[in-house]
C-alpha cells in the first residue's frame, strides 16, 4: 500500500527523486575529491591566506624543532622562531656544540625555553591580519608584548626584527622564521658576548 501511495502521489514521488539525487551527488563528491597541494587556503577573518606546508627535507633547524616540541599539543600558537643564523650570530648558539655535554645542552634548553617565552602568541596570527602601514600588538606567553607590522615586501616586523618566510604551518603551530631573536633589552644584556675581556 505505501508504494503504490508514493507512486501514485507526484509530491511523494519528487521528493524521493530529489533525495535520490542528492545523495548521490554527495557520494560522487566525496570520493572525487582532488589531492591536496602544498600551498593550502586558509580564510581568516575576511582575509585568505596561502599556507605553507614544510617539506620533509625543509628543516626549521634544530633550535626550531626544539621551540616547537616544548609547546602544548594541540593548541594553537604562532611562533616567531629565529633562523640558524640569527640563533648563532645573536645568541652564540651552534648547533655542533650546544649539544655535546649535559651541562651545554642544559643551557641551551634554558635559553631556547627562554627565547620561546618571548616569541611565543597563544593564537594564530597570519601575515594577512596584518596590513601594510599598521601595527598590531599581542602579548607573548611571558608577557612580553610583541608589535607586528608589515613591510612593503609582505615581510612581518615584530620588534624591529624582519621575518625570512611567513605562514609556515607546522602541525598546530603556525610559525614565521625571522632574521633575528626577539627578546626584552635585560635578557638581551644578560647573553651577550662580553667584550670588555679585549
Amino acid at each position: 500500500m505505501k508504494r503504490t501511495f508514493i507512486l501514485k502521489s507526484p509530491i511523494a514521488f519528487v521528493f524521493m527523486i530529489l533525495s535520490l539525487c542528492c545523495i548521490l551527488i554527495v557520494l560522487i563528491t566525496t570520493l572525487r575529491l582532488p589531492e591536496l597541494t602544498v600551498g593550502v587556503k586558509a580564510v581568516t577573518s575576511d582575509k585568505v591566506s596561502v599556507i605553507r606546508k614544510i617539506p620533509k627535507d625543509d628543516k626549521l633547524g634544530k633550535f626550531g624543532e626544539m621551540m616547537i616540541k616544548m609547546l602544548p599539543k594541540d593548541l594553537a600558537f604562532t611562533l616567531f622562531i629565529p633562523s640558524e643564523n640569527a640563533f648563532e650570530r645573536e645568541l652564540n648558539l651552534r648547533v655542533n656544540e650546544s649539544f655535546i655535554s649535559t651541562e651545554k645542552l642544559d643551557n641551551t634548553y634554558a635559553v631556547i625555553s627562554r627565547i620561546l617565552g618571548f616569541s611565543a602568541v597563544p593564537r594564530t596570527i597570519f601575515s594577512t591580519l596584518v596590513d601594510y602601514g599598521n601595527e598590531i600588538s599581542y602579548d607573548a606567553v611571558s608577557g612580553f608584548t610583541l608589535h607586528i607590522s608589515k613591510d612593503r615586501d609582505g615581510m612581518l616586523m615584530v620588534n624591529g626584527v624582519r621575518s625570512e618566510m611567513v605562514d609556515i604551518k607546522k602541525k598546530d603551530v603556525l610559525v614565521h622564521i625571522m632574521d633575528g631573536v626577539i627578546m626584552d633589552a635585560a635578557f638581551e644584556q644578560s647573553v651577550k658576548p662580553d667584550d670588555s675581556e679585549d
